[in-house]
């Protein structure tokens, strides 16, 4: 009788869940270039709204740079034209068909800010897998009421869904706590390091929390 409720279908929605939400996540804009960052800029091209990655090739070659080699030169222009709009808040540098986007330092506003969108998206995201469980709960009680399932049986299933479900909100957190870790990344380059290490002797007492990365 058990084979009526497939748990794996529900712990494959967490999942779908989580991989949903990790690709909100990357499309914000840290101090540290990503090339997930373009997924939501879109390109008026050909008739129709087009993502970067099937006009150009989207690379990483620094930290803190993106670059896009352009396929069809004409387009050039149109992608630029997309990036100075959207919400990234870049200025392309364009060098024949290739743009090259740098990613700006973040002021601490604008840190505090991405983290709590970070939150308000890991909220939103751990609400998802809750209604998951409640939907997985609702089949089990019906399944039990309709006597497909015995007394047994249902409370195994949803002693599993609990744990899948736990599993699905630690494995949220840890996204959230990798992702702000990021967020308070300050990358530099080395030459600029003396001038750090000016700033900071100015406050012996004061507490450094964000992780200095030397590119």
């Amino acid at each position: 009788m058990s084979s009526e409720f497939n748990e794996n279908d529900y712990s494959s929605k967490m999942d779908k869940s989580i991989q949903s939400l990790k690709k909100d996540i990357s499309t914000l804009r840290t101090g540290r270039a990503n090339a997930s960052m373009l997924d939501t800029v879109k390109v008026d091209v050909y008739g129709q709204m087009m993502p970067i990655e099937q006009l150009a090739t989207v690379s990483v070659p620094e930290a803190r740079m993106i670059s896009i080699q352009v396929w069809d030169k004409a387009n050039t222009a149109l992608i630029d034209s997309a990036v100075q709009k959207s919400e990234l808040g870049i200025n392309p540098q364009i060098d024949g068909q290739i743009i090259r986007l740098r990613i700006p330092d973040l002021t601490e506003e604008r840190r505090k800010d991405l983290i709590k969108i970070l939150k308000n998206m890991g909220e939103k995201g751990k609400v998802s897998i809750r209604n998951i469980r409640r939907e997985a709960n609702e089949d089990l009680k019906k399944k039990l009421k309709d006597k497909i399932l015995t007394e047994d049986e249902n409370k195994n299933f949803e002693k599993n869904i609990q744990k899948i479900t736990d599993e699905s909100i630690a494995n949220i957190d840890k996204i959230l706590i990798d992702k702000e870790k990021e967020i308070l990344q300050i990358w530099i380059n080395s030459t600029t390091l003396p001038l750090l290490w000016m700033v900071m002797e100015g406050g012996e007492n004061q507490e450094i929390k964000l992780e200095i990365l030397v590119i």
